[in-house]
């Protein structure tokens, strides 16, 4: 394929990052292992949710996904292919503890330790995140799940025994991804599972992932010298409009969204504004609790995919949308990237930062063997190009993960909605590389070059 209208490009952007600057990409278990009722895994929420009818745009389910489970190694070959140094990927907790407690699924773990053994053969670096949101339905059963203060100790037995197995082999652990998605998509708004819809116990949910959080960082620290963090979701938010109604109801966004989740693992305490505004709804938290919560991280992982733009109008203003929008109608805007990560920076003074998850969905067609994303390459070059900014601003950031390696099942959307590098026909799994993954290859590939 020609890149030669991008070649420029990739020159002086590689410049702009330093040599040790990690380049990877990032997938879930549940969105592409597959192999639901395989050497002994138990079923877990998105199992159960994805069985409901109407819960899921296409009726799909995680099944067999991508069969990942079978095919990772050539997936992992895609990987090399690629030249990527790192691969951000979770354990399936049903996978490795079925029951959520008591009895280890040596299968399991089996399957994660071949594909550890693989990554580092082909010279890229686990990262491995503890979970991406697929609970053991069995914990959801007989303890209502997240809604129990009790599921934290429970999960950091996991998380210990995750990191006296594999901590001595990977280069970074991440408790949750996105508890903002877990509390509020999946207690609040019952997009996602188990689907729920209450503000009081989601916001007690939020409580009970951070106290998880804390616990496990405590857990592994005992196990492994490894770096630990977590993976937050920030959407930025910014006023539609420079009235007074907007800019209140944008900080409050920014309040739900970011500041309730930094706030108690940076500064030991839940922003007060958010606090008065869920009133009766705000978690029961117990003495010590921010202690715990608060446990010294060696990084933090920051997802980015668009900003949220707020209006207090009926109906509300629409966002410009001038760079376009993505195929889940997200705005393409990376100035918020530049502009949050240079506000965490000065805000929260945090470890060194991560872009763990950044990507677009587009409607994607293979025609000929080929799929011609050009929004996508166009998405890559903007946001790479917000990621160097901000390091110049100050931001320590150190590594980038695009969303994702492969097209996948993009939780309520199901198959419908494509973020991946490679192209998957869902009918016959086969993979094929995207203008997009060509382009990142050749990316990383120029930086390489351009650093002394």
């Amino acid at each position: 394929m020609n890149l030669n209208d991008s070649s420029e490009f990739q020159r002086q952007a590689a410049k702009r990052f330093p040599e040790e600057f990690l380049w990877g990409v990032a997938t879930s278990a549940f969105q592409i292992e597959g192999a639901a009722a395989k050497d002994g895994r138990g079923a877990s929420i998105w199992d159960a949710f994805c069985s409901q009818q109407g819960r899921i745009a296409d009726g799909g389910n995680g099944d067999v996904a991508c069969d990942h489970y079978h095919r990772y190694a050539e997936d992992v070959a895609l990987m090399k292919w690629l030249g990527v140094h790192a691969y951000r990927f979770s354990i399936s907790w049903p996978r490795v503890q079925p029951a959520g407690s008591g009895a280890w699924n040596e299968a399991g773990f089996d399957f994660y330790d071949r594909l550890i053994d693989s990554l580092l053969e082909s010279g890229i670096q686990p990262h491995i995140t503890l979970y991406h949101w697929d609970l053991p339905q069995a914990l959801q059963e007989r303890m209502n799940g997240w809604q129990s203060r009790e599921i934290a100790p429970r999960f950091a037995v996991y998380a210990k025994e995750v990191a006296r197995r594999f901590g001595d082999r990977v280069a970074g652990i991440s408790t949750l991804n996105e508890p903002w998605c877990v509390a509020t998509l999946g207690h609040e708004r019952g997009k996602f599972a188990p689907g729920l819809k209450s503000r009081k116990v989601a916001s007690q949910v939020s409580h009970n992932l951070l106290l998880a959080h804390g616990q496990a960082i405590q857990a592994m620290r005992g196990e492994t010298r490894t770096p630990l963090g977590i993976v937050l979701n920030h959407t930025p938010s910014y006023p539609a409009t420079a009235t007074e109604a907007d800019r209140r109801a944008a900080r409050l966004a920014d309040g739900l969204d970011v500041r309730w989740y930094m706030d108690p693992l940076f500064r030991g305490a839940y922003p007060a504004d958010v606090l008065d505004h869920l009133a009766g709804d705000a978690p029961v938290v117990h003495a010590g609790d921010f202690a715990t919560i608060g446990q010294p991280l060696d990084f933090l992982g920051v997802n980015f995919y668009s900003r949220l733009f707020v209006s207090t109008n009926r109906p509300p203003a629409p966002a410009p949308g001038e760079l376009g929008f993505t195929d889940m109608g997200w705005e393409v805007y990376p100035r918020a990237l530049t502009e949050h990560l240079v506000r965490l920076t000065r805000e929260y003074a945090p470890p060194p930062i991560y872009i763990t998850e950044n990507g677009m969905a587009n409607a994607d067609h293979l025609v000929a063997g080929r799929v011609e994303d050009t929004a996508r390459v166009d998405y890559l070059r903007l946001h790479l190009d917000a990621v160097a900014s901000a390091m110049e601003l100050g931001a320590d950031v150190r590594g980038y993960f695009y969303w994702s390696l492969l097209d996948n099942f993009e939780w309520d959307s199901g198959y419908t909605k494509r973020f991946g590098l490679f192209h998957v026909d869902y009918a016959t799994l086969v993979r094929t590389a995207k203008d997009s993954a060509h382009w990142y290859r050749k990316f990383i590939e120029t930086h390489r070059a351009a650093t002394p």
